[in-house]
């Protein structure tokens, strides 16, 4: 999948003798929108835009926005990220995008008129045709939806709401899914994104309270405002080369002799224990943290980039009276999570 950020674009398709380097976008079905999470309601509009691309012998595009609207206009009231822009671009090429556009979400950008920006698509980016959902709507003065679209000359199928199994009449959101990962619903998330969620990042320096508590955790930098859940987690984790692939057994490999960790549920994955949110016992109150600790593992992880798929809650962050309270309630929920493990493999 090719990336591209939308500034770039437009400066590139300037004509000036100075542009040495223009960039010229095939001619492409377009679906826009925040994508976060890349849920089954998002995959069904992939779908249909790769059906509509192979119909018409075009490409297939998406443009996501950056930061999303609601960060942009109140970043400290927006709603956490399912996936921030690393891990959407993996999805999406996981899922057969062929280029994706990324604007920037300013006030520039948000000043654009109805006109100016089907102008973009059009003359611009060379979309011949879009994908779109039931209640699209875009122009700083809110003017622009589908209609609009078909009446400038451009091709638009509207997808309807996409619901689930389960819930015929409950819509599948972004909204939903965090609200059930908040809850520390996972299996009901699960469904509606279609995969185990995940978090990916890398292995970064921490403040090392863990390791003077005989739990050294490895700090996975987030890479957004704030997740979209919170508390004590049994994971399972594999590390990822830098085009996103499994490396088999990286973890294992890298561990000392004796420490090799307790084997995940997946394949080439070790199972570890996370805690995941501000960690109120140690007064880090703002400081949005992703911590896992590898029972039985004994390894340098820094630097690595790994993923964290989540397998089941245990319970919400708690606050201890001291150090030593909290290493007795770590200690117990490490207990309790391998115990959990063992069921599901059967010892």
């Amino acid at each position: 999948m090719n990336t591209y950020f939308l500034e770039q674009l437009l400066a590139s398709s300037d004509a000036s003798p100075t542009n040495t380097n223009p960039v010229a976008l095939a001619p492409c079905v377009l679906t826009i929108g925040n994508f976060d999470g890349v849920h089954l309601g998002h995959q069904a509009m992939l779908t249909q835009v790769r059906e509509l691309a192979k119909a018409r012998n075009l490409g297939s595009a998406v443009m996501i926005f950056e930061p999303q609207p609601r960060e942009f206009f109140a970043p400290a009231a927006a709603p956490a990220r399912l996936t921030n822009l690393a891990e959407k671009q993996a999805l999406l090429a996981e899922y057969g995008v062929e280029t994706l556009i990324v604007a920037g979400f300013d006030n520039e950008f948000r000043s654009l008129s109805a006109q100016a920006f089907a102008d973009i698509l059009a003359q611009r980016l060379n979309v011949q045709a879009l994908v779109l959902g039931d209640d699209f709507k875009f122009g700083h003065d809110r003017t622009g939806d589908s209609q609009f679209l078909r009446d400038y000359g451009l091709h638009v199928t509207n997808l309807d709401t996409i619901t689930d199994d389960n819930h015929k009449a409950a819509r599948i959101s972004s909204t939903r899914i965090r609200d059930l990962l908040l809850a520390g619903d996972i299996n009901a998330a699960n469904a509606l994104l279609g995969r185990d969620y995940a978090i990916t990042g890398t292995v970064v320096g921490g403040d090392k309270i863990g390791r003077t508590m005989d739990f050294p955790t490895a700090n996975i930098d987030l890479k957004r405002i704030k997740p979209a859940l919170h508390g004590i987690f049994a994971v399972d984790v594999v590390s990822l080369d830098n085009d996103g692939n499994v490396i088999p057994s990286d973890l294992v490999k890298r561990a000392d002799e004796g420490h090799k960790g307790i084997a995940g549920l997946q394949a080439h994955s070790l199972f570890g224990t996370a805690n995941i949110g501000t960690r109120p016992s140690v007064d880090k109150t703002h400081d949005w943290r992703l911590e896992v600790h590898f029972p039985q593992l004994q390894a340098d992880l820094y630097g690595l980039t790994l993923q964290v798929r989540f397998l089941h809650y245990l319970h919400g962050e708690r606050h201890y009276e001291s150090l030593d309270a909290l290493k007795e309630g770590i200690h117990h929920d490490v207990q309790e999570l391998i115990e959990w493990r063992d069921k599901q493999t059967g010892g």
